[in-house]
């Protein structure tokens, strides 16, 4: 049996919650949440046993084996860090930390510790992302010259995420001051991930601009000033010479949530849209280059990131994406504000 803490009770929490119940073999034994009203709560709901107002009360009172870390972005690194440090296995949430030293340090620690360290990349649940890495790894594309990749929102167009103007969860994302980079690094680290996790390349160069639109009275909500950035787009060079652009905004009005992904290279292509499927992409491979004709590929159901993060506990062989991964996609977005700020390239190391 491996029991399960979750350290932060908001509303990502629920889901990690469900999926682990739904896993044989688990067990989810204390929640954690500064907000007791809120860690009460949410320790009725989903039956766990017991609730502690910090990472230290828990591990100076329960026994456990393993934590999600599912608490806003700031406190990614104070909480994960004594957890690896105490030889806690845990999977948190992205982005790694609000800048890549710092996340090098929770890098590091889990490493020295020896213990099982995820990052939860949700969207690699959908199998055709992996697929899609294996075509590419396997030479069926060729040397990837470009691809294009968006992930586009528009929950501050449309109240489908519901009332961001009144609602904190939602409030404090749009706030350098409470902790945000905007949605570069709320829903950009996830296409930044995706794109260059099937591309098999790391960001070698890049050129981003970001973006604040006014969106309330002296762009100010209460204790909430809206200054963090709402739209970004970025010019990419990968490690191979390819070339691509990453786009992601909160602005798409008529976008719930829409991943995409085209990659092209000299002997085939790809495309996928996790908007319409998860489990198939298009394909131009083989002999269907010649005559630019695509054909649809339907993926296998695969095992999603919270049975293989189970998975490599007992196994004791750390499957992807790690926390090293966290990194190296955090470092992407620091240099997109570095570039924003030098208005020019920035190498990406």
């Amino acid at each position: 049996m491996i029991r399960i803490a979750i350290v932060g009770t908001g509303g990502m929490a629920n889901a990690h919650a469900v999926a682990f119940k739904a896993i044989r073999g688990c067990k989810l034994v204390a929640g954690v949440d500064i907000d007791s009203d809120r860690v009460n709560g949410f320790c009725r709901t989903h039956g766990i046993p017991a609730a502690y107002g910090s990472v230290a009360e828990l591990l100076g009172k329960c026994d456990f084996d393993a934590a999600s870390v599912v608490t806003p972005d700031p406190f990614h690194v104070p909480c994960a860090l004594p957890l690896v440090k105490a030889g806690k296995h845990v999977l948190c949430e992205k982005p790694i930390a609000p800048t890549a030293p710092e996340g090098l340090r929770l890098v590091k620690a889990a490493e020295r510790a020896g213990v099982i360290n995820m990052i939860n990349f949700s969207y690699r649940n959908n199998p055709v992302l992996h697929i899609a890495h294996d075509l590419v790894a396997a030479g069926k594309l060729g040397r990837i010259l470009h691809f294009e990749a968006h992930y586009l929102q528009t929950w501050l167009s449309s109240p489908v995420w519901g009332d961001w103007k009144t609602t904190p969860a939602w409030l404090w994302r749009l706030s350098t001051a409470h902790g945000s980079k905007g949605a570069l690094g709320d829903v950009g680290v996830h296409i930044v991930d995706l794109a260059t996790y099937v591309a098999g390349q790391k960001v070698t160069s890049l050129n981003a601009r970001l973006k604040t639109f006014s969106k309330a009275p002296g762009n100010r909500v209460g204790d909430y000033v809206l200054d963090a950035n709402d739209s970004a787009y970025l010019r990419v060079g990968l490690a191979g010479g390819g070339i691509g652009v990453i786009s992601t905004t909160r602005w798409a009005t008529g976008q719930k949530n829409s991943l995409n992904l085209a990659l092209y290279g000299d002997k085939g292509a790809l495309r996928l849209d996790l908007d319409k499927s998860g489990n198939e992409m298009e394909v131009c491979i083989g002999k269907n280059v010649a005559a630019a004709q695509w054909e649809t590929l339907k993926c296998p159901s695969l095992p999603n990131m919270y049975e293989r993060f189970i998975r490599s506990i007992r196994s004791g062989r750390n499957d992807a994406a790690d926390f090293r991964r966290g990194w190296e996609v955090q470092k992407v977005l620091d240099a997109c504000f570095v570039s924003e700020e030098k208005r020019g390239d920035v190498v990406v190391r």
